[in-house]
């Protein structure tokens, strides 16, 4: 382990490498989905978080993505145009807006996910149990900064 503190130059390039192939595989296997329902990563990425944070806000979206509001606008009026999402005025404040998938956004997330799902299992499922909390750890620590 303490070969880890000491990781040189190559060896972290040879890490990122793995997280950016890691990440375009896992986001290339949805890409049949989102050709059919002629949607984007950046509508992906929205869809993703609102099966998450059900109801979540305008703004908390924003934070989550580190998007301008412009980028969003435009993917959330993509999704409006498919019919995949619906706003809700909070009831205390009515400038704030709740965002919510509808049952054919809950659909195509389903179907997105399905297909991820298979390739984050199948490695998870090769992995002990110590790799896996591992891993999660350090993706929470590059994540954290």
């Amino acid at each position: 382990m303490k070969q880890l503190l000491y990781l040189k130059d190559d060896q972290l390039k040879d890490l990122i490498e793995k997280l950016f192939i890691g990440y375009r595989e896992t986001f290339s296997d949805s890409k049949k989905i989102l050709n059919k329902y002629k949607i984007g990563l950046a509508h992906q990425k929205v869809i993703h978080l609102l099966s998450m944070y059900e109801g979540i806000t305008i703004s908390e979206l924003l934070k989550r993505l580190k998007v301008t509001k412009q980028s969003l606008n435009r993917v959330l009026k993509d999704l409006i145009k498919l019919d995949i999402i619906i706003f809700k005025k909070d009831e205390q404040d009515t400038r704030i807006k709740h965002v919510f998938l509808n049952d054919k956004g809950k659909k195509i997330f389903n179907e997105i996910f399905e297909i991820q799902k298979k390739r984050i299992h199948s490695a998870l499922l090769n992995s002990s149990s110590e790799e896996v909390i591992n891993f999660d750890n350090v993706l929470k620590k590059i994540i954290n900064g």
